[in-house]
């Protein structure tokens, strides 16, 4: 009896798809190429120069994911969003510690790699390089049958971005009593409660994806996907002017979290919660969930996607210069003698 020929793509893995795939972005790629990058895609690294204008340059790495929002994606069909979504939280990760990005690296892995799928993703991604002047130098394709559940695709990203030494975020021994806290809005839920977004939406609401979710004059699909929201052109001239005394990005865990992690232990940030009105988006979760208002701020960032902490005296001209940029701030809060936490009043 002659024996069965098993082959990879028998075995669930064609390479031949992820080659389609490869072909379909390395246009997008190429065009977010920066003087920095000494590559082509296709090698087994991006090479990126490290000659730096900055006088004591220090490299600042994060790397995240978008979670679940990746099931939004795949029941509305709609993907170039969560590659936008995937780099602007990277970008603000790194920010908020006073670095402008460098390089980008993607990993994106499914149960069957789909080339027009990843072609929309990685357009986003490249879109959102672009935007920020930041080189998507490479990254990996992973198909993987067995791992993950049928049509299933997941994203995560690494970026690379540099900071001088003394521009470096937070300033801890600077801050004191009295600093602003100024906000900048939100674009939705970014990328963070969507396990719960979509529990509330679709099994307590019932609502499906092209629905109009209730107050927002939206499809759920459109409220649910909105891109996580970049801060770099606002914010960073806040860094250069050192203006900016500490920058938090609001992401999982909310003010309530994320705010401690820039404050020194002898402060605490006071919210007041009358300042701004809660998207409504989040309202509708919110009450569907019938969710007590503390699992609420630390789920989402409820409209408040990045906080700025400044000098009193710097308050006004900081004010000017986000609401030229074209943002709408407000003030927040301030910081008052405490012990590193949170108070919502």
């Amino acid at each position: 009896m002659d024996k069965p020929t098993v082959t990879y793509s028998s075995s669930g893995v064609d390479i031949n798809r992820q080659d389609e795939a490869l072909q379909r972005i390395k246009p997008l790629v190429k065009a977010t190429r920066t003087d920095g990058v000494k590559s082509d895609i296709g090698l087994f690294g991006g090479l990126f120069s490290a000659e730096f204008p900055e006088s004591k340059p220090l490299l600042v790495a994060s790397m995240d994911g978008v979670g679940t929002k990746m099931k939004v994606a795949r029941m509305a069909g709609v993907w170039d969003t969560v590659g936008a979504d995937l780099v602007n939280h990277c970008i603000n990760d790194i920010l908020v510690q006073g670095a402008r990005p460098l390089y980008f690296l993607d990993y994106i892995a499914a149960q069957r790699l789909e080339p027009t799928i990843i072609e929309q993703i990685v357009s986003g991604m490249a879109k959102a390089c672009k935007e920020a002047e930041c080189a998507l130098i490479g990254g990996e394709l992973a198909e993987m049958p067995g791992v993950y559940a049928e049509g299933e695709v997941d994203v995560a990203g690494c970026i690379t971005g540099i900071v001088d030494e003394e521009e470096l975020l937070p300033k801890t021994t600077a801050m004191s009593q009295g600093n602003v806290v100024i906000a900048l809005p939100s674009s939705g839920l970014h990328t963070n409660g969507y396990s719960l977004a979509r529990k509330v939406c679709f099994d307590v609401a019932g609502l499906g994806i092209g629905d109009e979710l209730p107050g927002t004059g939206t499809s759920v699909a459109t409220a649910l996907l909105a891109v996580h929201k970049s801060y770099l052109s606002s914010l960073f001239p806040l860094v250069k002017s050192k203006k900016a005394l500490a920058m938090a990005h609001i992401t999982g865990g909310g003010l309530t979290d994320n705010v401690p992690r820039i404050l020194p232990p002898t402060l605490d940030f006071v919210v007041d919660t009358s300042s701004w009105e809660v998207p409504a988006v989040f309202k509708f979760i919110i009450e569907k969930a019938n969710m007590p208002i503390e699992d609420a701020r630390r789920s989402f960032n409820l409209g408040a996607g990045m906080v700025v902490v400044v000098a009193r005296e710097e308050c006004t001209a900081t004010m000017e210069h986000l609401i030229s940029s074209g943002e709408r701030p407000w003030i927040i809060g301030e910081l008052i003698g405490g012990s590193g936490g949170v108070v919502y009043r």
